[in-house]
């Protein structure tokens, strides 16, 4: 592997908190703000539940009772992962020292055009809007 991409470990530590070294960090902007993020996030979430969930299915119960007792659950943290995947990605490129507005940039490029034409229509947004320009909950 080269030094701008990390190695399986390094891959593995990263996906659940590690920092990277400031050699990666173009490949750690694209891996968090880049296409396929969100799907990224979401895939590296699912696991470690299912991992803690998956000795449950060893117990002796029918089908019903394994389902019954682990999909709930897992279902809860894979919609807990999807619900936070934003703050989550913007906490992990300021932990790269990078800028979390990136979360956004695929959004602001496929809304360029209804902004344009806003602007177009209704004349320049006014300064006091630039607070409304990323969708930071703080």
């Amino acid at each position: 592997m080269t030094a701008e991409r990390p190695t399986p470990w390094q891959y593995v530590a990263y996906s659940y908190g590690r920092r990277l070294p400031a050699s990666m960090r173009n490949w750690v902007a694209e891996d968090l703000a880049g296409e396929g993020a969100v799907r990224r996030h979401m895939i590296r979430m699912a696991i470690p539940p299912l991992l803690v969930l998956a000795p449950l299915w060893l117990l002796p119960a029918s089908l019903y009772v394994h389902l019954e007792m682990t999909a709930p659950i897992y279902i809860w943290a894979v919609l807990m992962s999807l619900a936070l995947n934003k703050v989550w990605r913007r906490h992990r490129l300021v932990q790269h020292d990078l800028d979390p507005t990136l979360v956004d940039a695929i959004r602001r490029r496929k809304d360029a055009r209804l902004h344009d034409d806003y602007a177009a229509r209704f004349g320049p947004r006014p300064e006091s809007a630039k607070w409304q320009s990323n969708s930071s909950p703080f």
